[in-house]
This record gives C-alpha cells, sequence and structure tokens, in this order.
C-alpha cells in the first residue's frame, strides 16, 4: 500500500483537493461571470485529475516496473472518480445545509472530464510507450 502511496502522490493530491474544494463555499469573483465557468471547472478538475495519474503511473512502470491490471486501471481511472463525482454531489445537495447545492450538470461535467482526461491520458502513455520502444530499437 504504501508503495502505491509513493507512486501517485500528485494524484492522491488531486482527489483531497477536489474533496476539499467540493465542500467549501467559493468566494465571489469576476469569473463568476463567465458561462459555465463551474462546469469547467468540474471537467478541468475531474480530467486533470486523471491526467495527473496517467502520468505517474507512466513514471511507476516505466521507471519502477509496477504494473497495474487493465481492470484495475479501468477501476482507477474511470469508475472510481464518477462514483466520488457522483457521491460529492449527493452530499452537497443533502448534507450542506443548502451552502452548496448538488448538480446533475455537474456530475456530468465530472464524467466527461474523466472519460477526457482518460482518452488523453491513454493516448499519452501509448505515444511516450512507442517513442520509447523505438529508442531502445535503435541502440
Amino acid at each position: 500500500m504504501n508503495r502505491y502511496i509513493r507512486s501517485y502522490p500528485f494524484t492522491i493530491l488531486c482527489v483531497v483537493l477536489i474533496m476539499v474544494l467540493s465542500f467549501f463555499s467559493p468566494p465571489h469573483t469576476p469569473l463568476d461571470k463567465v458561462a459555465m465557468i463551474d462546469k469547467w471547472t468540474h471537467l478541468v478538475m475531474y480530467g486533470g485529475t486523471v491526467g495527473v495519474f496517467w502520468m505517474e503511473y507512466w513514471r511507476s512502470y516505466y521507471r519502477k516496473g509496477i504494473r497495474l491490471s487493465p481492470t484495475v486501471l479501468v477501476v482507477i481511472t474511470i469508475v472510481l472518480p464518477i462514483v466520488l463525482g457522483g457521491i460529492i454531489e449527493l452530499l452537497q445537495a443533502y448534507c450542506t445545509g443548502g451552502r452548496r447545492s448538488g448538480e446533475l450538470a455537474d456530475f456530468i461535467a465530472d464524467t466527461l472530464g474523466v472519460l477526457l482526461g482518460s482518452l488523453l491520458g491513454i493516448t499519452l502513455i501509448k505515444t511516450l510507450a512507442h517513442r520509447l520502444c523505438n529508442k531502445k530499437s535503435i541502440r
């Protein structure tokens, strides 16, 4: 367990930040006037977290030899973040005393972020693996 914590520190930090930011009352800023800024924020937070995971997985796999099965990767990069987003939206709707509201649109933005982050992460991993294999075959 400890090796996984050491292998994915930024992913863990991103998840903790999502949880903290999901339950505090944000201050009003000029960005409040940007259309759908909240949805874009959800998309970027969840997509970024999944992207960070893929970068750390790349490092763990190719530098330390820590390999995860495809099933575990799907659970970690798709299922768990979507479930986390849903649970957070439910908690916001029912447990914050009206300070935060759980919205289906936020959950959809979370899910889109997860799917985009996974797509970009997998593409990045394949590209990096291809380049690494080509460098090794040249030597």
